[in-house]
């Protein structure tokens, strides 16, 4: 009788420990959250000018979330999707909007049109002479959307033909877990 008691107390001790071992290198969940891909992070640290010339630093925007789109000024199809995109995403986020910017990296000289400026209020623009291809993998072309935490750290991106919705989630998430921005 004592030897059982003596087996079941030393069960109820290392049946939990043999529990978590098997969960943690056995058996584990496929699924993730997040529907953007996580990068290598990396900090941001552009200076350059604004549209109306004036020189501008990509830190005036620490302690905001900053989804940026770096791409041509001309603004094919595809760029004027994304910047619906994060437009629409933002704008999703209902009163918690403010902790979001939206910004275009423009990656030559050419000007956006002035349609595309006015249905893009509030984006800020800039023009950085410093080379993008280091700071956003696969930005130079046009690919993806990129998320920025509040201490100006790259962090997330998305791909090329987004679903916005999956993107609005993922960013509920980030603004939920985050005290920052």
């Amino acid at each position: 009788m004592n030897r059982v008691k003596l087996l079941l107390l030393f069960g109820l001790f290392v049946l939990p420990v043999a529990a978590s071992y098997l969960a943690y290198y056995i058996w584990q969940p496929s699924g993730r959250k997040n529907y953007g891909e996580l990068v290598r992070q990396v900090d941001i640290k552009l200076k350059g000018h604004a549209l109306n010339g004036q020189e501008w630093d990509f830190s005036t925007l620490n302690g905001k979330w900053v989804m940026v789109y770096v791409g041509s000024g001309a603004c094919p199809k595809m760029c004027q999707d994304l910047l619906y995109f994060m437009r629409q995403t933002r704008t999703a986020q209902g009163k918690e909007m403010d902790r979001i910017e939206r910004l275009w990296v423009l990656t030559d000289e050419l000007v956006p049109a002035a349609s595309l400026q006015q249905a893009h209020a509030g984006l800020r623009y800039l023009r950085s002479p410093q080379p993008t291809e280091k700071l956003f993998a696969g930005g130079g072309k046009g690919e993806y959307l990129y998320m920025v935490d509040p201490l100006g750290h790259l962090m997330m991106r998305w791909p090329q033909d987004p679903d916005p919705r999956r993107m609005i989630k993922d960013i509920k998430h980030l603004l939920k877990a985050s005290q920052i921005g």
